[in-house]
């Protein structure tokens, strides 16, 4: 289909984070050079970037299984060991204008899950971690591992202000290292040390898709979907692949590789709502008809980028993230099944979405084994992030005092 094609300006494309993956041993006396490596070489990615014009975000580090380098006897070696680590990482973050998050891998056994409560109580930003869950040769998934897991949730919901702790803890469901966005990002020692990097782009699609609405009543509708599919994969192409080139030709140390890009839009509480997106595409609202074949078409845009993907490389509905969902949900315009339907063809999973603070336990085990069949039946990485709110019912509204989240209604799980 032919049509101009339109300059879009650096500022719409942010990179919202320049991830390291790094590998920690149990010899604390190595910790201090490998993290300050870790940030040399990211910081060098993002002075080049803002150099070229784009706009940084953040700088993060991942870091292979905590239980590999942390103490994990007990709760107090642990945190002792946590102390000694985020000493480091303020000492790094000093006088750093980029914010500088920290991930400390996936838990791996029921001893180290049962830490993760009190530690992201006491750590918070600089103790985001996930649960991997694996099948077995059935193909079913680990049970006692999602209930340790939920078993987490739920003291993280009664730990911390207003349960927001959990946007710290996620569980994962056939997802490959190499994601750069937290709390679901996790690494392996054998991957060695490598940067990725993850952007926002919900302001350069919906400025892209204004650019044609006038023509939505021209065309018939299959003419207007794929005109829509055009211009946001050339909107995205043309920061993108720039991007791309500019970290491939940072020189980077030690060892370091950039491996890719995670091409998801990742929207936040500071930019366009990716619901803004279906209206823009002749969807009523969010969660209405039609808001299964426009999550395939956006997927299939972030798809479609020609660099090498990594990641989730789809679309996020990160409900407490997104001002237009969390609006969505006091308007009662979708509800958790939605969300998990929507996944089918697109992206996160269940991404922090609050729910009743006395939601019972195995409710939340068995959507979490919903959303691991669906991630593994369809071959695509789910995750599960709720936020039992306590003392909240659905419909009430949360009270979220975090600078990242938007307060929302309470959602029931069914």
């Amino acid at each position: 289909m032919n049509h101009s094609i339109k300059i879009y300006e650096k500022h719409l494309c942010k990179v919202r984070t320049i991830t390291a993956f790094i590998c920690l041993s149990n010899d604390k006396s190595d910790w201090e050079t490998i993290l300050n490596t870790a940030k040399l070489n990211c910081q060098k990615v993002a002075n080049n970037l803002i150099d070229n014009g784009y706009i940084v975000q953040s700088l993060r580090l991942v870091t292979n299984p905590f239980g590999e380098y942390i103490n994990t006897d007990n709760i107090d070696s642990a945190k002792q060991d946590l102390a000694y680590l985020t000493n480091i990482l303020n000492k790094l973050n000093k006088d750093n204008p980029l914010r500088l998050r920290f991930a400390i891998g996936e838990a791996k056994t029921a001893k180290e899950i049962e830490l993760l409560p009190e530690l992201i109580r006491d750590y918070g930003d600089l103790c985001n971690a996930c649960v991997n869950i694996d099948v077995d040769e059935y193909g079913f998934l680990d049970n006692d591992k999602i209930i340790n897991s939920v078993h987490v949730i739920n003291r993280i919901a009664n730990i911390t202000p207003n349960g927001q702790g959990n946007f710290n803890f996620t569980v994962n469901f056939n997802c490959n290292s190499f994601i750069p966005y937290f709390p679901a990002s996790y690494h392996r020692n054998e991957l060695g040390n490598v940067l990725v990097v993850g952007l926002e782009t919900p302001d350069l699609l919906v400025t892209a898709l204004n650019d044609i609405r006038h023509q939505k009543s021209q065309l018939s509708h299959a003419k207007f979907m794929q005109l829509g599919y055009e211009v946001m994969h050339q909107a995205l192409s043309q920061h993108i692949l720039p991007i791309n080139n500019i970290v491939n030709n940072t020189t980077l140390t030690d060892n370091y590789r950039f491996i890719g890009i995670d091409t998801s839009a990742a929207p936040s509480k500071n930019c366009s709502s990716m619901t803004q997106l279906y209206e823009l595409l002749g969807v009523p609202f969010f969660g209405a008809s039609g808001t299964v074949e426009v999550s395939a078409l956006l997927t299939k845009v972030f798809k479609s980028i020609a660099v090498t993907q990594v990641g989730f490389s789809g679309l996020m509905l990160a409900v407490t993230e997104d001002v237009g969902l969390a609006i969505g949900t006091q308007r009662g315009d979708f509800d958790i099944h939605g969300l998990l339907t929507f996944s089918s063809v697109c992206g996160i999973g269940l991404d922090t979405v609050p729910i009743e603070g006395d939601t019972s336990p195995d409710k939340i085990v068995r959507i979490m084994r919903d959303t691991g069949t669906m991630a593994y039946r369809l071959n695509k990485p789910l995750t599960v992030r709720l936020f039992p709110v306590p003392n909240l019912v659905k419909g009430q509204i949360t009270t979220f005092e975090s600078d990242d989240l938007c307060n929302c209604a309470v959602m029931e799980l069914p």
